[in-house]
């Protein structure tokens, strides 16, 4: 049977950027100011919320991007601030909820602040939940997520274990949608999107609509799902 359904959980790998950006003869950070400008990424939160998806989860910086220039990571971390500013005020007025994914021992002290505060000012909020995964990556969080098990002496099984992750309490992830042409996942929530459908798109991100993100979920409610049986 086919699912008429639509994803719970959606994920956004958000890629292409720099290549945006080259494409076009600019500078790479001018990608990453593309993609973060908060009209583009409103008309994104308000497409998923009018779908009908409860949870939308976009990675911002993973683990790895620690790698880039430091030049390069500034102006991001820069970004950031001004998006989540932007994005207070919109949460506000939406009744969103937001968390963060990610680590929060190696970012700036103003961008964990500005988490910190987001988290906290909207903990009591149901309307659609907005994670942003910054210093993220999939085998970390496995790793932070033994060794709090290890240290409060738990038993292990599946939901226990779900329990540790910065996921705790987030549905899986059912439907992830990379831009900019890449096929992987980059070590993207390895034990929530077991069962997900992957949607890959050439469209780099800052082009990344809100009629993209439409037609995402449509191929996955034509996707037929056996989930192993």
């Amino acid at each position: 049977m086919v699912s008429k359904q639509i994803p719970k959980h959606v994920v956004i790998i958000p890629d292409g950027n720099r290549r945006w950006a080259k494409g076009k003869g600019l500078e790479a950070v001018k990608g990453h100011e593309k993609s973060a400008d908060f009209d583009n990424v409103r008309l994104l939160l308000e497409e998923a919320s009018d779908l009908g998806v409860k949870y939308l989860s976009v990675w911002g910086f993973s683990t790895e991007n620690w790698g880039r220039p430091a030049m390069e990571r500034q102006f991001l971390f820069g970004i950031m601030l001004r998006t989540l500013e932007d994005f207070r005020k919109y949460a506000k007025e939406k009744n969103i909820r937001f968390r963060h994914l990610g680590r929060k021992d190696r970012l700036p002290r103003g961008v964990i602040s500005a988490l910190n505060l987001l988290e906290e000012e909207t903990k009591n909020f149901d309307g659609l939940n907005v994670q942003f995964l910054l210093d993220y990556g999939g085998r970390d969080e496995i790793i932070r997520a033994v060794r709090k098990i290890l240290e409060e002496g738990k038993e292990v099984d599946e939901e226990t274990f779900g329990n540790f992750l910065d996921t705790a309490g987030i549905s899986d992830a059912e439907l992830i949608i990379r831009t900019g042409g890449e096929r992987r996942l980059s070590g993207l929530m390895p034990f929530q999107s077991v069962y997900a459908e992957i949607y890959f798109t050439d469209k780099f991100f800052p082009e990344f609509g809100k009629e993209d993100l439409s037609e995402a979920v449509k191929w996955f409610s034509e996707t037929k799902r056996n989930f192993g049986k």
